[in-house]
């Protein structure tokens, strides 16, 4: 009894077992409270979604409007101190290790469940079962795993299912996906993508390129990137049980146009993939330092010191005001990049600008195309004719 039940498994067969159950519960959390709920990314039908809320509240015991709020004022707040769980405002170990206490604190903020909760179930199983009885949920899971696989495997696999989520969603994406990993896009925030395969947490290891497109239900973005998550989905929607809604612009291009005859077409495909726009002006950024240290290397080499000592500082657009006036006096020996930094300041501002008109923001993409082709800076040449490539 304290070993065996219905199942007289071997233990590899117990760990395949606990693995299958917790890959299960993180496609039900990647799927329905994250894609579906707090980013309406995809629709789903309502058999699919009530299986995910009863195999959540029978894994994890987290409520839907809780875990939904929670995750939406982490993207309204990012790195701020109102983030829920941000390592760069909390630290790495904090949120790595404890968030899943970040997480229970914040959903005792009244204002952040009403807020950020909208649209999430409140049917009568909700209210009178889900929400209403979180650990009824985890007992019956703890008593059915007992019964099959015995007393000792079976509180061993709950144990296994309870931390699960908690150690890699709460911790490992939270933590981690703001601190660590590669970087496709020029996100505002510190998401990182950890790895480019996105396997054991469902796909939301690429946290990058999910927090460039949030409302985006697939999270892969480069062609070596695989996300499972979009896998499952796509099965679910050939099945007839889900509706994609929406997923992040693939960048075409055609033919550059001259300047004077760039178009609204240009300036809204160069607006609507204003990431890939950014990532690739930090390839010219990247390109543009590397000419500037050597140039400086040869004639000033106290120059080319300090240069070295700003570049973190050249790749963050979210420098603080002191910091940002001490970068540019640092640069005042390099016009190259003191062009090329002011410039894309600039090129932010064109979909930033709320209050001008359509007229008035392609004149002044015209102008930064033209100002950036006659600057003499090769790389900034050079990404500005790409630009005039988008479609």
């Amino acid at each position: 009894m304290l070993f065996s039940g219905l199942l007289d498994l071997p233990w590899w067969g117990l760990v395949a077992i606990a693995l299958g159950l917790t890959h299960v519960t993180i496609a039900s959390v990647t799927i329905f409270l994250h894609r579906h709920q707090a980013h309406r990314a995809l629709d789903l039908h309502p058999i699919a979604s009530h299986f995910f809320r009863f195999w959540l509240w029978l894994t994890t015991g987290m409520v839907t409007k809780e875990w939904t709020a929670i995750h939406r004022k982490h993207h309204a707040k990012c790195e701020t101190v109102d983030d829920p769980h941000s390592p760069q405002i909390l630290g790495i170990n904090k949120v790595l290790w404890g968030g899943v206490f970040l997480y229970v604190k914040e959903s005792y903020n009244h204002d952040t469940i009403e807020r950020y909760g909208h649209g999430t179930p409140d049917d009568y199983m909700e209210r009178n079962l889900y929400s209403a009885h979180a650990i009824l949920g985890l007992t019956l899971m703890g008593s059915v795993n007992v019964f099959l696989f015995g007393l000792v495997p079976g509180l061993l696999i709950l144990v296994t299912q309870i931390v699960w989520i908690p150690f890699w969603a709460a911790g490992v994406i939270n933590g981690v996906g703001h601190w660590f990993g590669y970087r496709n896009f020029d996100a505002e925030d510190a998401s990182t993508n950890i790895v480019p395969w996105g396997i054991l947490i469902g796909g939301e290891e690429l946290h990058n390129n999910h927090h460039s497109h949030a409302t985006s239900a697939k999270l892969s973005s480069k062609w070596y990137e695989f996300d499972i998550g979009w896998m499952y989905i796509c099965l679910l929607e050939k099945a007839g049980l889900a509706t994609v809604k929406k997923i992040a612009p693939t960048p075409r291009f055609a033919n550059a146009k001259p300047v004077s005859d760039l178009d609204s077409d240009t300036l809204h495909a160069v607006i609507a993939n204003r990431y890939d726009v950014l990532a690739r002006y930090t390839k010219s950024l990247k390109k543009t330092y590397a000419q500037e240290l050597v140039r400086l290397k040869q004639g000033s080499p106290s120059v080319a010191a300090s240069l070295r000592s700003v570049r973190p500082k050249l790749l963050s657009r979210e420098l603080p005001a002191t910091e940002k006036e001490r970068l540019f006096d640092t640069l005042k020996h390099s016009k190259a990049l003191e062009t090329v930094l002011a410039m894309r300041d600039e090129l932010v501002a064109l979909w930033e600008r709320s209050s001008a008109s359509k007229e008035q923001l392609l004149q002044q993409f015209k102008d930064w195309c033209h100002r950036a082709e006659s600057s003499g800076i090769v790389p900034l040449a050079e990404f500005s004719q790409r630009l005039r490539c988008y479609a």
